[in-house]
């Protein structure tokens, strides 16, 4: 019996095996690159053994570093996971050849199949129907479009489609040496691409005994880039007759090369429902949780039980039960051409309810690199139905939290949602045809919301009350409060977003007419209309993660008084915040000269003086601003032209007290009882006072404070 199982693999397919592992009383081994060190998979071990460099090919496609690691950790057995070296013949029988047990197909068997030309060849001969190879060489308009792909593995990589003949040698190149990369092997083969096909694949496990399961069929065509993004069991839309046929092709392919242990056998469904053999997956798949689900087995168990030399545990498999449906969680931004996203993830946390599962391999505060695949994590659901398996997928999706770099997570519950999907009008041009409707510029109003929400526990956080509970916003004043402004910036889109309220004697008032009913620095209540909302707030850095019941925003937080000059022409003099201009320098009108520094202007807000700086010498050539009038940010005040060879700096803005006693910017903040007045005057709360976050820009020259 197996002892002490080391993992050839890493992330979320490590973790998953190490699980049952646990389970059945077996000690693990991992391996990890120095990219990984701390990751996930490495600390669920028992043991962990380092795999020098970051590259896949100086780590775990190193064959020999992966044996002599089992050796030195004292494993007995090797899984391979999927991926990496799980489909390599050569690793296969160094593993047995060291004296451990490879959990996984025979040598013989991955040769014949590992090669997708050979299996092609061998499929035929076995009566599976197949679409029929083109040669490159000899390949002309009439064979277009064609379908390149590696020969020696899956995932997507190396695969090309090809719909011009001037586009073939090149593509044909990129594919091969993305194949090497992957897969240490360049070999890459060319058939006809079928538009509108689906991808539907058969689950089978096989022991020394004879024994063979068929485990129903699963549906893998929503994909991006030829790689799989939602998968489910059973496939959906297959009558019985063609259940049968795929069932009995898989188990005839499975025989026809001795198999044993866990494998798939992937078939392509013309729009008329004409099935071709594609190829067959020597490994333990990506998707076999929904198989598992459905089931209701562990594979993993399995592929052990098998390796250990017993046989299945029956003639035939369980009755399956229900639907299933998977969706993979990727760090990449589906709006940017499916563009990879790194960095850290700072939470990651998916609803544990009855019917769901989670299979990843990070959790919060680690870090997603550069040089493995982008999968974060892979969501399950499982139901009596597929109405309702699809409902609970795409619910826990939405109220999932993942904090970090963007997500698929908005496109994975659309998809779900999607008219054609939840019909089951499948097929691998999906994305292509939808991709524009599933990711839609952000719903305005549901963003504003948002940003009121993180003004407000920001506000809640820098003015805690006293004792537990919620934040009360009982400071109060005598006085007219003006508007407190908080901007942010919605990513990825950029959208910028403004949040204002007032203080009161009984809370914080949106100036947008909503009613905060509960505000802590980490969750946000509002009446909105008739609806009470709940909003969930997390800070990192300048970040804030608003989570709510029907979806999650990620907003950063801007300067309250942004340099409009970034967006004017240049000698233009803009207001840089709300205010009230009090003065204008003696004499100045339209047509005077100006010096650069001069001061022109003064704008009195949050108790002090703001001076309006010439940007450069020249003529005023336009004065809007006169004292007492209102202004708001970015209100044009005057235009200062110079001469065309003359390059024009930006105004500047020197900030003063009221009463005129100059201070540097980190003396406008005062403690509460510092803000001392007269008996009969009235005290203004700590909240009228300036925070560090929203003070006045430093004086242009610190000579001016002695």
């Amino acid at each position: 019996m197996i002892r002490t199982l080391l993992v050839a693999n890493r992330g979320e397919i490590a973790c998953r095996i190490f699980r049952t592992c646990r389970a059945l009383g077996i000690a693990t081994v991992a391996v990890y690159s120095d990219a990984d060190a701390g990751a996930l998979h490495m600390r669920e071990a028992d043991v962990a053994v380092r795999l020098p460099g970051a590259a896949p090919s100086d780590t775990y496609l190193r064959g020999d570093l992966v044996v002599s690691a089992a050796l030195a950790a004292g494993a007995d057995a090797v899984h391979p996971g999927y991926g990496f070296l799980s489909e390599n013949a050569g690793f296969a029988q160094a593993v047995q050849d060291a004296g451990l047990v490879w959990v996984g197909p025979p040598v013989e068997a991955i040769e014949l199949m590992a090669s997708k030309t050979r299996a092609k060849e061998l499929m035929a001969a076995a009566g599976v129907p197949l679409l029929a190879p083109v040669d490159t060489a000899k390949a002309t308009a009439d064979d277009l479009p064609l379908l390149l792909k590696a020969a020696a593995g899956g995932g997507g990589r190396g695969m090309r489609i090809v719909r011009e003949l001037s586009s073939l040698p090149g593509e044909s190149i990129a594919a091969s040496a993305e194949a090497a990369a992957a897969f240490g092997d360049g070999e890459v083969f060319a058939e006809p691409y079928v538009e509108r096909g689906r991808h539907v694949e058969v689950q089978v496990v096989a022991d020394e005994h004879d024994g063979v399961w068929a485990l129903g069929t699963r549906d893998c065509s929503l994909q991006r880039r030829h790689q799989k993004v939602v998968e489910e069991a059973p496939a959906p839309g297959l009558d019985d007759a063609l259940r049968a046929r795929l069932h009995d092709a898989a188990v005839a392919a499975a025989r026809a090369v001795g198999y044993r242990g866990a494998g798939t056998v992937e078939f392509l469904l013309t729009a008329d429902g004409r099935p071709y053999f594609l190829e067959m997956n020597t490994r333990l798949q990506v998707e076999h949780p929904v198989t598992e689900a459905v089931f209701g087995i562990d594979l993993v168990a399995l592929q052990l039980r098998v390796a250990e030399g017993e046989p299945l545990p029956a003639a035939a498999p369980p009755e399956p039960r229900g639907h299933a449906v998977e969706a993979r969680l990727y760090a990449e931004d589906p709006t940017r051409d499916w563009q990879p996203q790194t960095g850290a993830l700072l939470t990651l946390e998916v609803p544990d309810e009855p019917g769901l599962r989670l299979d990843t391999g990070y959790t919060g505060g680690d870090t997603i690199g550069v040089h493995y695949d982008p999968m974060l994590a892979k969501v399950i659901a499982h139901a009596p139905t597929r109405a309702e398996a699809v409902r609970l997928l795409a619910r826990a999706l939405e109220r999932a939290r993942v904090h970090g770099p963007v997500t698929n997570r908005d496109l994975l519950v659309r998809s779900l949602r999607h008219p054609d999907f939840r019909a089951a009008r499948l097929d691998t041009g999906f994305y292509d045809r939808h991709l524009d409707s599933l990711t839609p510029a952000p719903d305005g109003g549901e963003l504003r919301l948002a940003a009121l929400a993180a003004a407000l526990a920001d506000a809640a956080g820098r003015h805690d009350g006293p004792g537990p509970g919620p934040t009360r916003f009982g400071a109060w004043r005598n006085i007219a409060s003006q508007p407190r402004v908080k901007r942010y910036r919605a990513e990825p889109d950029g959208t910028e977003l403004q949040a204002a309220y007032r203080t009161t004697r009984t809370g914080p008032v949106p100036e947008t007419g909503e009613r905060v009913v509960t505000a802590r620095p980490d969750h946000i209540t509002l009446e909105t209309g008739p609806l009470t909302r709940h909003f969930a707030l997390t800070v990192h850095g300048d970040t804030t993660y608003v989570d709510t019941a029907t979806g999650s925003y990620t907003l950063t937080a801007l300067p309250r008084f942004t340099d409009p000059t970034d967006r004017t022409e240049p000698g233009s003099l803009l207001a840089p915040m709300p205010g009230t201009v009090v003065r204008v320098a003696d004499g100045l009108a339209a047509g005077a000269t100006v010096e650069a520094g001069a001061p022109l202007i003064w704008l009195e807000a949050m108790k002090m003086e703001h001076r309006i700086l010439a940007p450069a010498s020249g003529t005023l050539t336009a004065l809007h601003a006169t004292p007492g009038l209102q202004v708001e940010v970015g209100t044009l005040l005057a235009v200062v032209t110079e001469p065309a060879d003359v390059v024009t700096e930006p105004a500047d803005v020197v900030t003063e007290p009221a009463d005129a006693v100059t201070e540097p910017a980190d003396a406008v903040t005062e403690p509460a009882d510092a803000v001392t007045e007269p008996a009969d005057a009235v005290t203004e709360p700590a909240d009228a006072v300036t925070d560090a976050a929203e003070r006045a820009p430093e004086p242009a020259d610190p000579e001016e404070n002695a």
